[in-house]
C-alpha cells in the first residue's frame, strides 16, 4: 500500500469511523439491562415470598399462644356463637379491604393490616390442636412445605402461562366454598370428606403455581412506578402466598386425619 491509501473497508489506523460502535455494543447493553432487570425481579420475588413467611411464623406464635392461653375458647364463652362468626367476618373484610386498597395504603400500614390478619388467622387455627395430635400438625406442615416449595419452583420457571387458568381456578374455588358451606348443614359421608378434601389440595395446588407467576408478572408491571409501588405490591402478593399456604395445610391435614379415621 502506497503512502496516502486508507486500508479498505475501514478508517484510518483501523479505527472505527467516527459515530460508529463496535457491533457487540448494543448487545452488551442489553445483556446488562436484561441481567439488571432479572436482579430485581429476584429482589421482589423475594421480599414477596420473605413477608410470606413472616406472616405464616406470625400465624404459628398467636396460634401456640392461643392454644396455650385459652384464649379463643374464653372468647367463644363471652360472646356466644357468634364470636367465631365475627372474627370469621373480620378476617374476611380485613383480606377483600387490603386487596382492594393495599396500593392507596402506605406500606406501613398495609403491612400492619397484613400482619394483623395473619394474627386473627392464627388465633382461628388454634383450634387444631384440639382437633388433631401434634403429630399429625407437624407431618403435615413438613409434607405442606415440601408440597409448596416444589410448586413454587415450578410456578416461577416454567415456561407455559399458568395465569390463563385464573377464571377457571376463581370458579372452583367459588363452587369448593359453596360445598363446604352446604357440609356445614348437611351431615357429610366420609367418601365425600374425601372427595371434597382431594379438590381442596388439587385446587390451591394449582392457586399455589398461579399465584408463584402471579407474582413475577405484578412486579413486571409495577417496576416502573418506583420502590414504594414494589413494596406495596409485594404485601399483596405476600398475601395471595400465604392464603395459598394456609389452605393446602388445612387440607393437607384434613386428609391425614381421615386416613387415620
Amino acid at each position: 500500500m502506497t503512502y496516502g491509501q486508507q486500508p479498505m473497508n475501514g478508517s484510518p489506523y483501523g479505527q472505527q469511523p467516527y459515530g460508529q460502535q463496535p457491533m457487540n455494543y448494543a448487545n452488551t447493553i442489553n445483556v446488562q439491562a436484561s441481567q439488571s432487570y432479572e436482579r430485581a425481579e429476584h429482589v421482589s420475588v423475594t421480599r414477596a415470598y420473605g413477608e410470606m413467611c413472616l406472616g405464616l411464623l406470625v400465624t404459628a406464635a398467636m396460634a401456640i399462644f392461643t392454644q396455650m392461653s385459652g384464649f379463643y375458647m374464653r372468647f367463644l364463652q363471652a360472646t356466644g356463637g357468634m364470636g367465631m362468626w365475627i372474627l370469621a367476618i373480620v378476617e374476611i373484610g380485613l383480606a377483600i379491604y387490603l386487596g382492594m386498597r393495599v396500593m392507596k395504603m402506605s406500606t406501613t400500614a398495609a403491612r400492619v393490616c397484613f400482619y394483623v390478619y395473619a394474627a386473627l388467622m392464627g388465633v382461628t387455627l388454634s383450634t387444631i390442636f384440639l382437633a388433631y395430635d401434634l403429630g399429625t400438625i407437624g407431618i403435615a406442615f413438613l409434607v405442606s412445605a415440601g408440597f409448596y416449595f416444589a410448586l413454587t419452583m415450578f410456578g416461577l420457571t416454567t415456561k407455559g402461562n399458568m395465569l390463563k387458568a385464573g377464571p377457571i381456578l376463581m370458579i372452583a374455588l367459588v363452587v369448593l366454598i359453596i360445598a363446604e358451606v352446604i357440609m356445614m348443614f348437611v351431615a357429610p359421608s366420609n367418601t365425600m370428606l374425601k372427595v371434597v378434601t382431594a379438590i381442596g389440595i388439587l385446587l390451591f395446588a394449582g392457586l399455589t403455581i398461579y399465584d408463584a407467576q402471579f407474582t413475577k408478572k405484578a412486579f413486571a408491571v409495577y417496576a416502573s412506578q418506583g420502590p414504594e409501588a414494589i413494596k406495596k405490591i409485594s404485601i399483596l402478593c405476600a398475601l395471595n402466598l400465604y392464603l395459598d399456604f394456609i389452605n393446602l395445610f388445612l387440607y393437607i391435614l384434613q386428609a391425614l386425619g381421615l386416613s387415620r379415621d
